[in-house]
């Protein structure tokens, strides 16, 4: 299993393409050899392949624009093959948020399972492959339906994996481990975040390794079913220099053996 870097992390420093370059040199320089492009400007399928080889990273896998996915699947697939990325991800479910509010039904997910079906089947078709990020929404109840059981129940193995985030897993109430076990061969990607909280109860992302969670057998259950990429990502870094966070993430997770 290899680790990458969750650029989403340092998604503020990646809102221009100079920015963006040099973000992933940061990244390489830490040791990373991979990463995952999430939350950063507009790029060209060419350009991102200079960069990745310049700094040698490899992007394995994205979270895009749910909008060009449905409009034109063939093309996403097409612009991933230039920067050599089979896993196509979506951070979230694309229609959630309405005027800043969560808005989560029934008729959403239904909405999104019937759409996106024929965007995972392209993708399949074409050597790709659609990811679904989720965060702790899902394990949420949308009216009569868990949303995170049903689209594990409304797409096959074929049309959607899953990026298991391991934080928001226990955020939403659940065991990392139960939820790995149950999707063996359904997540090749994973997020690794830590979680810590306040004195007053707020909970916090935090470096891999620094907080509460159990990455002893969370590390193992992955290696042991096959994951193939541990992205580490911190949302909020609290003030903190996204880079040395990651860094800390990074070496903690040398230390256990990965790389």
């Amino acid at each position: 299993m290899k680790i990458g870097a969750q650029m989403y992390t340092v998604h503020k420093f990646t809102q221009d393409l100079d920015g963006f370059a040099e973000s992933l040199k940061k990244i390489a320089d830490i040791g990373y050899t991979s990463v995952q492009v999430s939350g950063t400007c507009a790029y060209e399928g060419e350009w991102l392949a200079e960069q990745l080889k310049a700094n040698g990273l490899t992007c394995d896998l994205t979270h895009y624009a749910p909008a060009e996915m449905l409009e034109n699947p063939i093309a996403v697939v097409e612009k991933h093959k230039k920067f050599g990325c089979k896993y196509i991800g979506l951070g979230a479910l694309p229609t959630l948020w309405e005027d800043g509010v969560r808005v989560n039904t029934r008729a959403k997910w239904e909405k999104f399972a019937e759409e996106f079906r024929p965007v995972a089947d392209v993708f399949a078709q074409n050597g790709a492959y659609l990811m679904y990020h989720n965060h702790d929404f899902e394990f949420e109840m949308a009216e009569d339906i868990l949303p995170w059981k049903y689209i594990k129940e409304n797409f096959s193995l074929s049309q959607l994996g899953f990026t298991l985030d391991t934080h928001w897993v226990l955020a939403g109430g659940h065991d990392p481990i139960v939820e790995l076990n149950d999707l063996v061969g359904r997540t090749p990607c994973v997020h690794f975040k830590d979680m810590t909280a306040t004195l007053d109860g707020e909970r916090r992302f935090a470096c891999v390794g620094s907080g509460i969670m159990n990455f002893d057998r969370i590390i193992k259950t992955c290696v042991d079913n096959g994951v193939e990429f541990a992205f580490v990502e911190q949302d909020d870094c609290y003030g903190e220099d996204p880079f040395v966070c990651l860094k800390r993430s990074y070496d903690y997770l040398k230390s256990m053996g990965l790389n």
